[in-house]
């Protein structure tokens, strides 16, 4: 009877140990992929009426954000948004993202002013 106790304990242990751990990695599951970036206005191939374009997203976990090279800021909540004049024919827009462990992402849209 008691070594039957005695497996019991450990059971739960080990269950409670996998379910913390379990839990944690869940919790930490974005600060492990890295950096997330979207762009959600305009899309990907977009024709746009006039010159000034206005680009905006969201970042979840970025350290450092930039558009086409330029530093750009996100508000509390880690979304942003960039006003930028293209030329005639195809634009292509660069967003790239980089977190506090140097991991870093990049996305691109293409847009095209006739």
């Amino acid at each position: 009877m008691a070594k039957i106790d005695y497996l019991s304990r450990y059971a739960a242990l080990a269950l409670f140990l996998v379910i913390v751990v379990g839990y944690s990695l869940f919790q930490a599951r974005f600060l492990i992929l890295g950096p997330r970036i979207e762009m959600t206005t305009p899309r990907d191939g977009a024709t746009s009426p006039g010159e000034l374009v206005i680009i905006d997203g969201y970042a979840k976990n970025a350290a450092w954000i930039t558009l086409n090279g330029r530093q750009i800021f996100t508000d509390e909540k880690g979304f942003w948004s960039e006003k930028l004049l293209v030329n005639e024919g195809l634009s292509i827009m660069t967003i790239q993202a980089r977190d506090r462990f140097g991991r870093e992402t990049k996305k691109q849209v293409r847009i095209f002013l006739n």
